[in-house]
């Protein structure tokens, strides 16, 4: 399959969440945002946007300009500190408390498998209703820069973009978990997410 770089979206405001270090958060004894880097452990980089004090070690810290500028941004920042070679990328949001490296792997076999072919920009994770999580997937760096370039030009910037604005064109290979364990894509956005993903994690 290839080798992999990882960057792990960090920065959100947790908004409802009363404004919290949302990744920094407990789930299983580990912050969350630690959960999702040892997921990728095997990257030949790991990039960390957002607030990191001290930083992981291994990991490369960077943030988003402005800081706060929404995941568009943040992508554009870890991106910016991929080697040039870099193919393949895993795009992460930092509060997915219940990725593993496994369910990393099945999402690198659907895009650079031998049995994938060349037709995909990109591979996610869609939940039971069929709905694409897109900051759980794998992507193929040039398709992601070509659109950080139009939606920049079609903005004039990329702060506040949304996430589907970026991945609109692109081809994208929707992947069911079908494995054992908890939804490796699900997200940790409220209070009650947080109770949620710790019983799992048990």
């Amino acid at each position: 399959m290839g080798t992999y770089a990882a960057v792990v979206l960090a920065g959100g405001a947790a908004r409802r969440m009363g404004g919290v270090d949302k990744p920094a958060l407990p789930v299983g004894g580990r912050p969350m945002r630690d959960r999702v880097l040892a997921a990728v452990s095997d990257a030949t980089a790991r990039i960390l946007v957002g607030p990191a004090d001290p930083p992981p070690p291994g990991v490369r810290v960077t943030r988003e300009d402005p800081p706060g500028g929404g995941p568009v941004a943040a992508t554009a920042a870890g991106l910016a500190l991929l080697d040039l070679g870099t193919a393949v990328v895993a795009l992460l949001a930092a509060d997915l408390p219940l990725l593993t490296g496994d369910a990393v792997a099945v999402l690198l076999r659907e895009l650079t498998g031998p049995d994938a072919g060349t037709d995909a920009d990109g591979a996610c994770y869609v939940d039971a209703d069929g709905r694409r999580q897109t900051l759980c997937g794998v992507w193929r760096v040039p398709a992601l820069r070509a659109a950080l370039d139009r939606v920049a030009a079609e903005r004039g910037t990329l702060t506040g973009a949304p996430v589907r604005l970026l991945l609109d064109g692109l081809r994208v290979r929707e992947v069911s978990w079908v494995g054992g364990g908890p939804p490796p894509w699900f997200d940790c956005d409220t209070d009650q997410d947080v109770r949620r993903a710790e019983g799992w994690a048990r």
